[in-house]
C-alpha cells in the first residue's frame, strides 16, 4: 500500500509582529542544515555518515541504533529538498519533498509531501496506522521549523 501524505507549515506568522521573520535565505540555509547535520533534527537518530556529495545532491548512510537507512538528498537550490530514501527489510522507503512557498513576500511556507509504502499487514480496515504516521510525520516537521526557527533567532543561519 503506498501512503501519500501532504500538508503545509507556516514560517512566518505576518498577523504576530512580535515572533522573528526568517528571510528565505534563513529558511534554505536551515534546510540544506536538516540534511547534511540531521542528529540535530531528527528524533532518534544516532549517526549521519556522508557517503557521497555533489553540488546538489547528498548521498547518506543513516543509524538508528542497529537499523541502517540509505538515503539520497536532492537540492533544487533555494526552492526545495527531496530525500529518497531505499527500502529495506527494516524501513518502507519512498520519498519526502519539502518546498517553500512564499504566496506574499516574507510570508514563507514550507509544504511537506510523503510517499512510502506500508506494508499491507500495517494497515488496518479503519487505517489507524495509517493516521498515526501522518500524525507522526506533521509533528517532526513542525519540529524542524522549529528547531530552522531557534537557529535563525541565534544568527546561526546568516
Amino acid at each position: 500500500m503506498v501512503l501519500q501524505y501532504e500538508h503545509l507549515i507556516e514560517v512566518n506568522d505576518l498577523l504576530n509582529p512580535l515572533t522573528f521573520a526568517l528571510s528565505r535565505d534563513q529558511l534554505w540555509r536551515g534546510l540544506v542544515l536538516r540534511a547534511e547535520q540531521p542528529e540535530a533534527f531528527v528524533l532518534g537518530l544516532d549517526r549521519c555518515t556522508m557517503l557521497e556529495r555533489t553540488e546538489d545532491t547528498l548521498s547518506r548512510e543513516l543509524r538508528f541504533g542497529e537499523t541502517v537507512v540509505l538515503d539520497r538528498v536532492v537540492f533544487e537550490s533555494s526552492q526545495s529538498v527531496r530525500y529518497e530514501t531505499a527500502a529495506t527489510d527494516a524501513h518502507a522507503g519512498g520519498t519526502l519533498t519539502m518546498r517553500i512557498e512564499e504566496p506574499n513576500p516574507t510570508h514563507l511556507f514550507i509544504r511537506f509531501t510523503y510517499s512510502t509504502t506500508l506494508q499491507e499487514d500495517a494497515v488496518t480496515a479503519d487505517t489507524r496506522y495509517s493516521e498515526f504516521v501522518k500524525s507522526a510525520y506533521r509533528e517532526a516537521d513542525i519540529d524542524t521549523v522549529r528547531r530552522i526557527r531557534e537557529l535563525a533567532e541565534q544568527g546561526a543561519l546568516d
